[in-house]
Parts: C-alpha cells; structure tokens; sequence
C-alpha cells in the first residue's frame, strides 16, 4: 500500500462493498448482468458515498472532482501565461 495505497483502497472498497455482497445475493448467468451491476454500484460509489479520504473530506469524488475544475483551470492559466496586449506569452517558472 505504500506505492500504490489509493488504488489498493479502491480495490478493497470494491471487493468489500460490491462484489463480496453481489455474489451472495445472485447468480449471474451473463456477463452483461454483472457489468449493470457494478456499473450501477460505481455510480453510487462516485456520486453518492461520501469518502472520508485524503481529498474528499466527506464529500463524494463527484463534488470534489466538480468543486476541483475552476481552480484547476485558473491554476493553470495563471501558471502558463500572462497577457501582453494582443497575445499570450509563456512565462517563465521564476516570473
């Protein structure tokens, strides 16, 4: 886990709260069954458990994910350029 400790989480989150439960409520007999399974179950997962992990602080990946992209964006302009009257001009690391 120290490598690789938030996909590992992941693996264990899916293993515990999906598919362990999945398999003792039914048999599947087609592939496409568990797919509308799990893709229901990630749904949930991402837009309505709320996560108490290092990024989330209690809100689902979606908010956080949702509440992330202006500040990504602005982050980035700022970082990148800078406007001279009629373009943009890269900017060095230490401007």
């Amino acid at each position: 886990p120290q490598t690789n400790g938030i996909c590992e989480r992941f693996h264990k989150t899916m293993k515990t709260e999906c598919y362990d439960i999945l398999f003792r409520r039914k048999i599947y007999t087609q592939l496409s069954e568990i797919q509308n399974d799990i893709e229901q179950w990630l749904e949930f997962y991402n837009r309505e458990r709320a996560h108490s992990g290092k990024y989330c602080y209690g809100k689902t990946p979606w908010q956080t994910w949702n509440d992330a992209k202006g500040l990504v964006k602005e982050k980035q302009l700022e970082n990148l350029f800078c406007s001279s009257d009629t373009h943009f001009v890269k900017m060095k690391a230490d401007e």
